[in-house]
Formats: C-alpha cells, sequence, structure tokens
C-alpha cells in the first residue's frame, strides 16, 4: 500500500477522488464527522471558484446547450482546475471530495496542474467499487441512477466509463481503496483505521 506523501504545506488532510458514484461525498460527511474536520465538497462549492477564471454553472449549462455536453466539458477544463488548486488552499486540514470531472480532463496541461496541487497533499485516497473495471461501472452506473436518476450517458458518450478509465485519478492517488459491499461506515471506519 503507497504511504502518504510528507508535506510542509498546510493542505487538506485528506482528499478523495473517484468516478460519479463512488461514495465520495457519503464517506466524505462520515470520515470529517469522526475526526472533527471541516468536510468540503468541490462539487458543491466550486461555483466562486470557476467565477476567478470566468464560468459559472449558469454559462456552463449554456455552452452545453449550444455544443453538447463533451465539448462543454472541455471548454469549462481550465476553471475545474483552477478550482482544485484553489480549494486545495483554501481548505487546510479538511476533508476534501473531488468530483470526478476535477480530476479528468483532456487538455495535458490542465492534469499538470492538478497533479501539482495533489502532489503536495499527504493523504489522496481514490475510491472504487471494485479491482474489476466491469464490476466496478456496473455498480457506479446503478448508484448514480438510484441517487441522481443520471446513468451518465450523454450524447453517445460514457462520462461514468471516462472517468473510471482515466489512469490520471490513479497516478494522483497515494492509495485505491476498494469499498466492495460495504457500508460508507464501514468504509469511513476502514479507511481511518488505515490513515
Amino acid at each position: 500500500m503507497p504511504r502518504p506523501r510528507p508535506t510542509t504545506a498546510r493542505t487538506p488532510w485528506m482528499v478523495l477522488t473517484g468516478p460519479a458514484g463512488a461514495g465520495k461525498t457519503t464517506i466524505g460527511h462520515e470520515i470529517a464527522a469522526r475526526t472533527g474536520r471541516p468536510f468540503v465538497d468541490l462539487d458543491a462549492t466550486g461555483e466562486e471558484y470557476y467565477a476567478e477564471a470566468g464560468w459559472s454553472l449558469t454559462r456552463l449549462r449554456d455552452r452545453i446547450t449550444a455544443v453538447g455536453r463533451l465539448t462543454a466539458e472541455a471548454e469549462w477544463e481550465p476553471a475545474r482546475a483552477h478550482a482544485v488548486a484553489r480549494a486545495t488552499t483554501d481548505h487546510p486540514d479538511a476533508v476534501l471530495a473531488l468530483g470526478a470531472g476535477h480530476t479528468t480532463y483532456t487538455d495535458h496541461r490542465h492534469t499538470a496542474t492538478v497533479r501539482t496541487t495533489l502532489r503536495r497533499c499527504p493523504n489522496v485516497v481514490r475510491l472504487l467499487p471494485s479491482p474489476d473495471r466491469e464490476t466496478s461501472l456496473a455498480v457506479l452506473r446503478e448508484r448514480c441512477w438510484a441517487t441522481k436518476g443520471h446513468s451518465w450517458l450523454i450524447d453517445g458518450h460514457d462520462f461514468l466509463a471516462q472517468w473510471l478509465d482515466d489512469h490520471t485519478t490513479e497516478r494522483i492517488a497515494t492509495r485505491t481503496l476498494y469499498t466492495g459491499d460495504e457500508t460508507p461506515t464501514e468504509t469511513a471506519a476502514r479507511l481511518l483505521r488505515s490513515s
């Protein structure tokens, strides 16, 4: 198992990554509650950081309507990378959950920004249901459909598979945790025992 990276900078205590449906928010809340640390979900709080890069969720929705989801997501990449860099600085000692799009980029410059930013963080955990790709994809899709009414199959593109297959999240993580059939409470307890 990879060891946490040493750091002298003030960074989040733990960063959770993974595809949509991996349990980042639920497990993050549980870990934060057990450790008395703040929990920050960048999907929920990123708007102010996107604005600093000239974006908003309204602009994103407008671009999706104009050019489609895939192209709009690519256009939005600079704002997502900026948000990761700012959130890690603004939330020292927090449990920080990064939505799937915050670690997956088509432009290598944005990937490099996020990798450099997260390299300073000693505890970056990638959450997945299973080491088996097909099992993970099926579980993630079922969870996304059950919780959000969304399968992430949009305009003929499988975003969920894209996030799952992107090796960037694997490379930036200090470890990968497979959650299997555990409850979020059980996963949080296991993660804390090994931290």
